[in-house]
């Protein structure tokens, strides 16, 4: 296979439109479907399939784009690479984090970093980890921050780089009777109450922590965002998990965070892909987050 067309046909795949494809390029229409046609020679079975209302592609379309996405990942590791060679006093960085993090740690991080490389280019995007990992694994992104409570899914194009374990609170009601303590909880405890779960991988992390403690929390409200949480919370509504990085990005008012005994455990992390491990500007900026998480 010819590698430059494998780069065509990604931008054919991604804007679903040989037209908008030439646009991109600078190319004809024509030039582009001749390239597509004498891929789909080369690889001997259809890629794409034409339609009025542009194209989609095959099951092998679909196989093939994963390549030519790492493919041009590649490249663009090189070439980052490459103008990282003489300094960082050049290059650009592209981070994607999540929301909490993105509020706490990304400002100082970043305000190191333009202390330490002041014509780095640096680009934050704010994502939830299934689409941060996507964008790394598509090579739109240089580094990506997220987290975890069970550990990443290996993939062989990844590295992970742990960097801190976000302990996890429960949120009480100011006037709640464990709230009044003061002391640290036990999951146990809060068997009888009403709950908020988050996100689907969150509200899944908490019913394994509560089946482990013995209990099936009774969810009656569903949100990511963390200030209308500790909102429900205030009003004794019910009861919730939250991060310390949520906590400290919104606190909230009404509501007590009490460390939980035998926390469940949430590790945030860097993720990037591996052949950006010698990056001048992803090491820089890990090294930074590094600082700004002790």
């Amino acid at each position: 296979m010819d590698p430059r067309r494998l780069l065509i046909f990604r931008e054919v795949a991604r804007l679903g439109s040989l037209s908008k494809a030439a646009d991109a390029l600078g190319w004809t229409q024509p030039a582009v479907g001749q390239h597509m046609q004498r891929l789909e020679r080369e690889v001997g079975i259809p890629l794409l399939l034409r339609s009025v209302r542009g194209i989609t592609l095959t099951e092998a379309g679909m196989a093939l784009l994963v390549h030519a996405d790492a493919m041009a990942a590649r490249l663009s590791a090189a070439e980052s690479e490459l103008q990282a060679l003489a300094s960082l006093q050049q290059g650009t960085l592209s981070l994607v984090a999540f929301p909490s993090a993105a509020a706490v740690l990304v400002p100082p991080a970043l305000a190191d970093l333009a202390g330490r490389a002041p014509a780095l280019d640096v680009r934050l995007t704010e994502a939830e980890p299934p689409e941060a990992r996507a964008e790394i694994l598509a090579g739109n992104a240089d580094l990506a921050l997220v987290f975890d409570h069970l550990g990443l899914p290996e993939h062989g194009d990844l590295v992970t780089e742990e960097l801190f374990e976000d302990p996890l609170r429960a949120v009480l009601p100011a006037g709640h009777r464990l709230a009044r303590r003061g002391k640290p909880v036990a999951l146990g405890d809060l068997a009888g109450e009403r709950w908020i779960a988050g996100c689907p991988r969150c509200e899944a992390h908490l019913l394994s922590a509560t089946a482990e403690a013995g209990f099936v929390p009774d969810v009656r409200h569903r949100t990511d965002d963390y200030v209308v949480v500790q909102r429900l919370v205030a009003e004794g509504l019910a009861v919730t998990l939250l991060p310390q990085l949520a906590l400290t990005a919104a606190p909230g008012r009404g509501v007590v965070a009490l460390p939980v005994r035998t926390s469940p455990r949430r590790v945030v992390s860097a993720l990037l892909r591996a052949e950006m491990r010698q990056n001048a500007a992803v090491v820089a900026a890990i090294e930074a987050l590094r600082r700004v998480a002790v």
